[in-house]
């Protein structure tokens, strides 16, 4: 067996990198299922409640309700995506630079 793939053996199975990818797997698959139920929510609305999203938020005002709703759907996008790479260049990194370390490499 060549020296790459004793390494790769070893690292897969590494049980801190089982862990890592467990962790990361779950945080991921939650951040995805919040980001799919605000983006997907809000097209729903855009689908079967027009009249709601179309809403003036006061007397005279040209802006409808939708329009800070879509702003929202963009921040929340971006507030998200900052929040998980956060993690993933301190927590994640570091987890895998542990378990690199312990391969040898």
């Amino acid at each position: 067996m060549s020296q790459h793939t004793d390494s790769y053996a070893q690292i897969r199975n590494n049980p801190k990198f089982q862990s890592l990818i467990a962790k990361r797997n779950s945080y991921s698959f939650i951040m995805t299922s919040l980001m799919m139920i605000v983006y997907f929510g809000y097209i729903l609305l855009i689908a079967f409640n027009k009249e709601w999203l179309a809403t003036k938020l006061g007397a005279g005002m040209v802006t409808s309700i939708g329009i800070p709703m879509g702003l929202g759907v963009i921040l929340f996008t971006i507030i998200i995506t900052t929040i998980y790479v956060r993690r993933a260049n301190t927590e994640f990194d570091a987890e895998a630079a542990q378990v690199l370390k312990e391969a040898g490499k």
